[in-house]
């Protein structure tokens, strides 16, 4: 959190990763069924809060445009992963137990 912005979340990650593998803001956007412009105001909310850029842009043209991740961009993801797995990990026992005393069982 960065005043009342989100600098990353699950949303945002999947997005850079998308990203990643696209090589494109407009197809990562489209994946996700957003507008360009929304995908990029997420893009410009992540680099207000960081100080360094996730994503890097080059303009279209003859030699297509493109965008990928940036170094930190990429690690930022990488500890963002790690981050949710040790939590999810960590999550596993208390969770089964709060399920052992739910009504109905959880789906999955």
């Amino acid at each position: 959190m960065l005043d009342d912005a989100i600098g990353l979340g699950p949303g945002k990650v999947s997005l850079l990763e998308s990203i990643a593998r696209t090589g494109s803001i407009s197809a990562a956007a489209r994946e996700f069924d957003m507008s360009y412009r929304r995908a990029w105001l997420l893009i410009e909310q992540m680099h207000a809060s960081f100080d360094q850029a996730l994503v890097t842009t080059a303009t279209g043209g003859k030699g297509g445009g493109g965008a990928k991740l940036t170094e930190f961009g990429v690690d930022i993801v990488r500890l963002y992963r790690e981050a949710e797995q040790a939590a999810e990990a960590a999550a596993k026992k208390p969770i089964a137990a709060i399920a052992r005393h739910l009504k109905r069982p959880l789906a999955g």
